[in-house]
């Protein structure tokens, strides 16, 4: 199975942003985190940062919209060449549009929920999604200790991704260490976002090669 590691550029230096997207050109998406200050109370990159982000990234851009109203906005980001946006089943009533809509702009399309979410409900709309994004820390800020209990969200998404042979990636995002990799990629992660573990590291390209390794040993198993 293939691993994937996505740094989220919340943990980057904003001054310094072309930089610290270069430290991260061996990992395959760069994770951009745009809040709204509604959804979340935090707020951070709307589409004009996204769109010099998206043109100075060494990979392509993989969006985490924690932001109301993604029917009006989710586009948009698609439209400045974003490979994969990803917003909340808590956002909206019209899951499905959303997704269409973004694949039909050429982006991959991504539902997120938070760890008090039911999964259950959304199992069925998985063919209308390319990813699906377990949050493992309650979204709006970086740097927060992974959620376990969450894990049973993965098990399930995978028990159905299998059943119905779909090419789903199924990501998490928050609290992602060495250590807490392994427990996400056992329960059928394939797809990591870390922050602080890659760019606290000291060594961004080192902490990379690391959870994907970790990573792998876990899915061998």
């Amino acid at each position: 199975m293939a691993i994937r590691i996505n740094p989220s550029i919340l943990s980057a230096d904003f001054v310094n942003m072309e930089r610290d997207l270069g430290a991260i050109a061996t990992a395959d998406l760069a994770h951009v985190d745009v809040m709204d200050n509604h959804f979340v109370p935090n707020l951070t990159f709307g589409p004009q940062m996204v769109g010099r982000i998206q043109d100075v990234s060494p990979i392509p851009l993989d969006v985490h919209l924690m932001i109301d109203n993604p029917e009006r906005w989710a586009p948009g980001y698609a439209e400045l060449g974003a490979y994969s946006v990803t917003f909340h089943a808590e956002s909206t009533d019209n899951p499905v549009a959303v997704a269409r809509r973004l694949r039909e702009i050429g982006a991959r399309a991504g539902l997120a929920v938070k760890p008090g979410t039911d999964i259950e409900t959304y199992l069925e709309l998985m063919p209308e999604f390319d990813q699906i994004l377990v949050m493992t820390v309650e979204p709006g800020f970086g740097g927060q200790s992974f959620i376990p209990d969450v894990m049973p969200k993965l098990v399930l998404l995978d028990q159905a991704r299998k059943k119905s042979g779909l090419d789903v990636w199924l990501q998490v995002d928050g609290g992602i260490t060495l250590d807490t990799i392994v427990i996400a990629a056992e329960a059928g992660a394939d797809t990591f976002v870390a922050g602080s573990s890659v760019y606290n590291s000291g060594n961004p390209e080192q902490a990379i090669a690391g959870l994907r390794a970790a990573a792998h040993t876990a899915h061998k198993h």
